[in-house]
């Protein structure tokens, strides 16, 4: 491959022109609202303003989770935020989250609203409000948090690395895409590792660590994301694939995935969850027939 290159960057960059790519209309270099519109309020203690993204799969996983275990208090009301669109732009939004990105919260349980953002903020936020899913012993706490940050720290390399250069960018640029596809195999190479030594994650319970991780590293060895499981050879991380199925498998992280979900088989879908019976009444199979 050839080292060089007809661009030379100025001595100041600006921003004089759209970047192209699938997310073009909605990239730029500021911060701060783009108008006003005022989020949605439900009845639930918990107000999440997500999409079903790997970051949004996380919270809506976790609160599945909970309230499989009995937690109610954990019953939620999930809005739409269509990113494509600019939602994440309209006032209210960045009122709860300055960041503007999903996933974002309102904890309405109490006195004074809180709100939480970034969805590693969120999963430890949840878990110690119900006492779930995050070791209490200080060196299983630990082990938990740092494989939650390792998440955290980690997946920006297969999403807005490997995962724009290879399946979003408007040219292929070989350096970008192998320069991140090495750190993406790297990364499943430690993941790999640590589950042949650990059944989940974090060790041998299922935690907050194992909810952040498998959206994006489960979902790239089950070939759902980037349609990049073949060019990854995902088929030798066979540690990592175990440890997908095994999560796969949990009704909640079922349910959890099709919150805010706006592709796949219309019975995967439920834009907006505000009742447990939605999964049954309100995914939008069953809205489409509900219309003819």
């Amino acid at each position: 491959m050839s080292g060089t290159s007809d661009y030379i960057p100025p001595k100041v960059w600006t921003w004089n022109k759209a970047n192209g790519g699938q997310f073009a209309n909605i990239n730029r270099p500021i911060a701060g609202p783009t108008h006003e519109k005022e989020l949605p309020i439900g009845r639930h203690p918990l107000q999440l303003y997500s999409l079903g993204t790997p970051n949004g799969q996380k919270v809506t996983i976790m609160l599945e989770e909970l309230l499989a275990l009995g937690h109610s208090g954990a019953e939620y009301d999930a809005w739409l935020i269509k990113i494509g669109e600019g939602d994440q732009f309209g006032s209210g939004f960045v009122a709860v989250n300055p960041n503007s990105k999903i996933p974002a919260l309102m904890d309405r349980s109490g006195p004074k609203p809180i709100r939480v953002f970034e969805s590693g903020a969120i999963l430890t936020y949840l878990a110690e409000k119900f006492g779930a899913f995050l070791p209490t012993e200080p060196s299983e706490r630990a082990e938990c948090l740092s494989w939650l940050f390792w998440q955290m720290g980690s997946a920006p390399y297969l999403g807005g690395g490997f995962g724009h250069f290879y399946a979003y960018a408007p040219v292929k640029i070989e350096y970008a895409i192998d320069r991140f596809a090495m750190e993406v195999k790297r990364q499943l190479d430690v993941l790999d590792r640590r589950l042949a030594e650990s059944e989940y994650v974090a060790g041998s319970q299922y935690t907050i660590a194992d909810i952040a991780i498998w959206p994006w590293y489960g979902g790239l060895v089950k070939g759902w994301t980037y349609g990049a499981a073949e060019f990854l050879q995902v088929e030798d991380y066979k540690n990592v694939l175990r440890w997908a199925d095994a999560i796969h498998s949990r009704p909640a992280v079922q349910r959890g995935r099709m919150v805010n979900r706006l592709s796949g088989e219309p019975s995967t879908q439920l834009h907006e969850r505000h009742d447990a019976s939605d999964f049954e009444t309100r995914t939008q199979d069953k809205l489409a027939a509900a219309a003819e």
